[in-house]
């Protein structure tokens, strides 16, 4: 599938899943806006899409909850409009009810759910003119529970419901909007929110390849062929759909 010409903004784009997105699409033709916190995350993302001899990107480093507007107005202002937001960043951390201080609830509904609303409020109007669509990336853990993720749950099932209320409202618009809600994917933030070690990380992931019943464990290549069919014109009927990237590990009850 081609995206010549079309523009595509993903947040968290320094690492793992939105990282991985920006380069598979590039590689299609798109125009990327790589934003997130990390610079030097960042440049050698971008060295990767011009090593790849695909269009130079935008490298925004920014946070997504303190700098929407700008994140926005530095795209449109760089290639002229926006066709897709991905909407990727998003921060893990465990807590239960009982225990959970509301200032790291607050911290992680600011970031994986109130920058998802003002950046989506903010694209639209741009969206609307480029009949393009918009994608987040949730989990499933906005459809179960399991211990010690109060927050994150809380937030990803936010998600989940702001991606069908949105898909409602934006539907006259011409502007459709879906979700991703992936299983356990080989990345980073294991390492980054979880403090392991690369190796633990490793153990980790191994641990978990039988609790899917396809027998392994996401890859960041399964979230990008997800998302590129999902934004792309052969799934211009589909929208408030969210999208399972699980390996069949909602089927299990143990999972």
């Amino acid at each position: 599938m081609s995206f010549a010409n079309k523009v595509i903004l993903i947040t968290g784009a320094s690492s793992g899943i939105g990282a991985h997105a920006a380069v598979h699409l590039s590689k299609k033709g798109a125009n990327i806006a790589l934003v997130g916190r990390n610079i030097e995350r960042l440049n050698k993302i971008s060295d990767q899409i011009k090593n790849a001899n695909a269009p130079t990107p935008l490298v925004i480093r920014a946070d997504i909850v303190t700098d929407a507007e700008r994140i926005i107005n530095e795209t449109v202002n760089h290639f002229g409009k926006l066709d897709v937001l991905i909407n990727n960043a998003a921060i893990l951390s465990r807590n239960t009810v009982a225990h959970i201080e509301l200032a790291e609830y607050d911290r992680i509904m600011r970031t994986n759910v109130r920058s998802v609303i003002e950046l989506t409020k903010l694209a639209v109007p741009h969206i609307e003119k480029t009949k393009g669509n918009i994608l987040n990336v949730s989990s499933i853990a906005g459809f179960r529970v399991r211990p010690n993720s109060l927050a994150y749950s809380i937030s990803k099932a936010a998600v989940n419901q702001l991606t069908k209320s949105a898909a409602l409202d934006l539907a006259q618009k011409g502007v459709r909007v879906n979700a991703i809600c992936p299983a356990l994917i080989r990345t980073p933030i294991f390492e980054t929110g979880e403090n392991m070690s690369s190796q633990d990380a490793e153990e980790f992931f191994e641990s978990c390849k039988k609790l899917y019943p396809v027998g392994r464990i996401g890859e960041c290549s399964d979230t990008s062929a997800a998302i590129e069919f999902l934004i792309g014109d052969s799934a211009s009927f589909i929208t408030g759909s969210l999208f399972l990237v699980d390996g069949g590990g909602l089927l299990l009850h143990k999972l």
